[in-house]
């Protein structure tokens, strides 16, 4: 089963399923057609399996040429029958991984997409999850709960995770071009998933076991919320002692080796560096381990809204205004820089500690036009006019849009705090920076 399994993924005869038709799943079904797989994407949602369908792209990595070249010559196909997994030769999950509580996994929709293959598993089916979850996920979840249908892994079928690493945004590395780490639970699953990944990404890079891969990511992904916990408390020290942050982070850039530059901010968001690392330390919490980096630099980046409102707080008071009467206007509420993603957004938290404390705060947001804020009501964009301008307090800027008239809002706004240092080169006692 194993070599003819290969000899279709070589020949690319192998029809290819992909379980969750997000940010991770279409970008690799997409890629997986394009060259040359027969590939059917499932989703609950309908109205993606509509768009798919009808050649919509509505992941803005995925250009809508390119969905519509794939799904027009019948490489690409989507579904919400899952009796079609029947037909499939290897199976990708790429479902959400969110958290049930602030530190607790939520690894239902795995269990859910694992138990609807379960009854339509076939004997020589590749199964690879892509989800980021928690070491041990794959062999102590998925592998016994796949063999209740009566099929064994590595004899019957084969199985490993291979973590999605996509960066939204990013025009540089997509998904072809970031290295691919697979890890598979026994040596003909590794080799299947190897070569089926390396029809459409160059760089393969092999583990020894599922377990190392999942720890693979989340390790990536704690490294980061460490780093940017850290710079984020060096920002508030340094705010004590009058030293610029920025300034710091430049002098410190020029070391050739030994450094690598992190910015704090608002916070983390998106889905992987918010959640993934509170993957691992639930996960080492089972093994009586307690990672006080992980949940120190969770909490740091949790606490720097009310850290900005705070700053706020004291420079309209030193302009003997108070934050109770104020009008606050933030600019940029997705979580990344010329994303249109709302997940996790440090921003949306902001604007709901800003609206249990001032008379009035809208948002500005030229990929957003509108916001259902916290079950409250439905926010508008607003459109930064001169005169619209002068009438807030404070503009803070939340995120960096390369789109935004960043002049115009220094020109006309009363006070500006920047929390992205977009005017790191101007002084003015009208701006404050992060």
């Amino acid at each position: 089963m194993s070599a003819q399994l290969l000899k279709k993924i070589k020949t690319k005869k192998a029809v290819v399923s992909v379980l969750g038709l997000g940010y991770v799943g279409l970008p690799l079904a997409v890629n997986f057609a394009k060259a040359g797989f027969t590939v059917c994407g499932f989703d609950t949602d309908e109205d993606r399996v509509n768009r798919v369908s009808t050649r919509k792209s509505y992941i803005a990595d995925i250009p809508q040429k390119d969905l519509a070249g794939v799904v027009r010559s019948g490489h690409l196909s989507a579904t919400t029958d899952f009796s079609r997994l029947s037909e499939t030769d290897v199976v990708i999950i790429c479902v959400p991984t969110p958290l049930k509580s602030k530190y607790t996994p939520d690894v239902s929709y795995i269990i859910g997409a694992v138990r609807i293959l379960r009854k339509y598993l076939k004997r020589g089916v590749l199964v690879v999850l892509e989800s980021t979850t928690y070491p041990g996920t794959t062999r102590e979840m998925i592998q016994p709960e796949l063999e209740k249908s009566g099929l064994k892994a590595g004899k019957d079928f084969f199985l490993a995770f291979s973590p999605e690493r996509i960066d939204p945004g990013n025009k540089v590395y997509d998904v072809t071009r970031i290295p691919k780490v697979v890890g598979g639970l026994d040596a003909q699953s590794a080799k299947l998933t190897k070569e089926l990944y390396s029809k459409i990404i160059k760089t393969i890079h092999p583990v020894s076991s599922p377990e190392a891969a999942e720890m693979t990511k989340l390790l990536e992904n704690s490294f980061r919320i460490i780093n940017i916990g850290w710079i984020n408390e060096v920002a508030m020290m340094c705010e004590k002692m009058g030293i610029d942050i920025w300034e710091v982070i430049e002098a410190a850039k020029t070391k050739p080796f030994g450094f690598m530059p992190f910015y704090p901010g608002l916070g983390v968001g998106g889905h992987c560096i918010p959640d993934d690392p509170l993957y691992l330390y639930w996960k080492a919490k089972r093994y009586g381990f307690d990672s006080k980096y992980i949940k120190l630099s969770a909490d740091t980046n949790a606490q720097m809204p009310a850290y900005v409102i705070r700053r706020i707080a004291q420079a309209l008071q030193e302009r003997k205004k108070t934050l109770k009467k104020a009008k606050i206007l933030v600019v940029g509420v997705t979580y990344k820089k010329d994303v249109r993603d709302l997940r996790k957004s440090p921003s949306l938290n902001l604007i709901r500690l800003l609206q249990e404390q001032v008379s009035k705060v809208d948002y500005f947001d030229p990929l957003i036009p509108y916001l259902e804020i916290f079950n409250i009501h439905q926010k508008v964009s607003v459109v930064p006019t001169p005169e619209s301008l002068r009438r807030y307090d404070c503009v803070v800027i939340a995120t960096d849009h390369s789109q935004i008239d960043y002049q115009k809002l220094l020109k006309h706004a009363r006070l500006v705090f920047d929390t992205r240092n977009v005017y790191k080169s101007v002084r003015s006692a009208k701006v404050i920076r992060l």
